[in-house]
């Protein structure tokens, strides 16, 4: 029987987003946003807002793409889709850009 290592703790206190962020992306091939929005070079709070905005004016099940650079997003965005009633599907990183995918909900 091989004994697998466990993988290197997170040391940061945002562990939740830090693992979400490192694993492999499930969703992201396989769907294709409706809707995409760039708000590369925004700050907190902007990035939520124009998603608050883009949602509003979309039907339930459609599927919001939001690119950000701001690490606040990370911990914002999840938050916000928590509270709105949003499915937050996940987030995948490449090159100091975050690409964020929703589902809007009912």
């Amino acid at each position: 029987m091989l004994i697998q290592p466990f993988p290197r703790p997170v040391t940061t206190p945002f562990r939740h987003i830090a693992v979400a962020l490192r694993r492999p992306p499930r969703y992201h091939r396989a769907m294709t946003p409706d809707v995409q929005i760039d708000c590369e070079g925004l700050l907190c709070p902007l990035p939520v807002l124009r998603a608050r905005k883009t949602l509003a004016s979309m039907r339930p099940g459609q599927i919001l793409r939001l690119t950000a650079t701001d690490r606040m997003a990370a911990i914002d965005l999840p938050h916000f889709c928590t509270q709105a009633g949003h499915d937050f599907l996940g987030a995948t990183e490449q090159g100091g850009i975050t690409a964020y995918l929703i589902r809007r909900g009912a």
